[in-house]
């Protein structure tokens, strides 16, 4: 009888150990199976041409700022130096338009000119006046006087003629003109300045620090505007998507850290709840479960932090948000 109540009570502790192991068990199924996923950056040219230069490779850690490569700038260096020109050449309008008193030079050898010409006028009117007293004397006949006249005449156009010269040489150039010609000025500095720019941008860096995904073109090989030379992967950017049922919905909240767990990986990786999806949708393939597979269920979404930075894109995770972690513990 002893026998048999002692049988009794190794079967009793027996089916409650079992039960309670039964019980912590359900209760820790709560890891979801996921996958290590990264938004790479795809960086190209803003402008086709020929790669030049590459300063990086597939696996090469990078800093934000830091060179990645150069694209050809032939046909730009060739603007370049003609904007150059002409900014020169407006210049040189501007210059003159403006520039009364700065060329005294031009302006001495107008009054020089003018100063002879009154000389002549003097000469021609005295000439004159010596003609017109002869002439009423009789001494000399009027074709003389004629003559003497018209050189006065033409000695006082010359004048008249020299010191206009001299009167436009020291008026600027017209207001409309100097702004239009400034205006054209200003236009090519424009210009110029827009040309940097490009030529600028043809030498490429990193928009932020990350590791080189992979590599697309050459030194050598033409790239157009826009196509990828570079695929670059932020560590920031780098996370993790896992698959959720309805029932396990409510247990995960944006904002939350979730334990991150892969064969042969610390124990000490996490992240942190970033989406989760509207609208469920099945299991996708890359999950490797038929009972999975055939449910409803809704796409999470988790970015790594610390030392999980360092998963492997593609690598197979379970993901366990930490308050139902802490259910299971209890």
């Amino acid at each position: 009888m002893k026998r048999l109540g002692l049988l009794l009570v190794i079967l009793i502790l027996a089916a409650g150990l079992w039960w309670g192991l039964t019980r912590n068990n359900g209760l820790r199924q709560i890891a979801f199976l996921g996958y290590v996923e990264g938004e790479t950056l795809y960086i190209g040219p803003n402008e086709g041409e020929r790669l030049a230069q590459l300063f990086v490779a597939a696996g090469s850690v990078v800093k934000p700022g830091d060179r990645l490569f150069n694209m050809s700038t032939t046909l730009l260096d060739r603007s370049r130096a003609e904007a150059v020109a002409r900014i020169g050449q407006l210049e040189a309008q501007v210059q003159n338009l403006q520039a009364a008193i700065n060329r005294p030079q031009q302006i001495a050898v107008l009054q020089a000119a003018l100063e002879r010409a009154e000389a002549a006028l003097t000469l021609s009117r005295n000439d004159y006046d010596r003609q017109r007293k002869l002439f009423a004397t009789g001494d000399i006949p009027k074709s003389t006087l004629d003559r003497a006249e018209m050189a006065l005449r033409r000695d006082e156009a010359s004048v008249k003629e020299a010191r206009r010269q001299v009167e436009a040489a020291r008026i600027p150039g017209r207001t409309q003109e100097i702004e239009a010609a400034q205006a054209s000025l200003n236009q090519a500095h424009a210009q110029l300045q827009a040309i940097d720019i490009r030529i600028g941008r043809q030498n490429v860096v990193a928009p932020a620090g990350g590791v080189v995904q992979d590599v697309f073109f050459r030194p050598g090989e033409v790239v157009n505007a826009g196509q990828p030379v570079v695929a670059l992967l932020p560590p920031e950017n780098r996370k993790v998507r896992f698959y959720v049922p309805e029932p396990r919905l409510a247990g995960v909240r944006l904002g939350a850290r979730a334990r991150v767990q892969c064969d042969g990986c610390p124990g000490d990786l996490y992240g942190r709840i970033s989406f989760v999806a509207s609208r469920q949708e099945y299991t996708p393939p890359v999950i490797f479960s038929d009972v999975e597979r055939a449910k409803l269920v809704f796409k999470v979404e988790a970015r790594l932090e610390g030392k999980a930075r360092e998963l492997p894109l593609g690598m197979p995770v379970s993901v366990t948000p930490l308050a139902e972690a802490a259910e299971a513990g209890k």
